[in-house]
């Protein structure tokens, strides 16, 4: 474990950018299996998508540096009570909130945006659905993630993207099931 910590220490957003391409585009990857896709992902998609992953890794990783700052200055400027800055869980429920229901917006189009050129596609359906993911699945989550040390949250977070992609597609295959 003392390699793991070395590396995101001393490389942040690289070790941000290999943990989100790698668990974001296993959690598309399942996804797609899961979900009934017939299509099978060429090694050029994959790599592509790796590559969205990898930048989305960035924003993601100065979101998680600036809505910690953001909600300490809240607190400093007394638009927070300090509670929310001495109690665990209500600052990163606080974060979670702040960054879900700002950035989290951005990054959900971002993402798809990226997904539309990397698939040459316009595919703007369900949008609706990935927006609300922000308040059923993000929020609760990265509340989660927020609690822990600096040094294992964006593995989390990572992970988390590998997880919502496992039950969406699990939704998506359950309602179809039901036609």
């Amino acid at each position: 474990m003392n390699w793991y910590l070395n590396f995101v220490r001393g490389y942040p957003f690289v070790s941000a950018m290999i943990q989100f391409a790698v668990l974001g585009t296993l959690g598309d990857l399942v996804s797609r299996r899961l979900s009934g896709s017939k299509e099978s992902a060429s090694v050029s998609l994959i790599l592509t998508k790796m590559l969205v992953w990898a930048v989305l890794s960035i924003f993601i990783k100065v979101a998680f540096i600036g809505f910690e700052g953001f909600v300490n200055t809240l607190v400093l400027y007394r638009v927070l009570p300090v509670v929310f800055f001495e109690n665990g869980f209500l600052n990163a429920l606080a974060r979670s909130l702040a960054m879900n229901l700002q950035f989290g917006v951005f990054l959900v189009l971002l993402h798809r945006l990226l997904d539309n050129v990397v698939e040459r596609k316009r595919n703007w359906k369900k949008l609706d659905s990935a927006f609300l993911s922000l308040l059923w699945f993000w929020i609760p989550a990265h509340t989660v993630t927020f609690m822990l040390p600096k040094d294992y949250q964006i593995g989390l977070a990572a992970l988390w993207s590998f997880m919502l992609g496992l039950l969406l597609s699990t939704f998506t295959r359950s309602n179809r099931e039901v036609k």
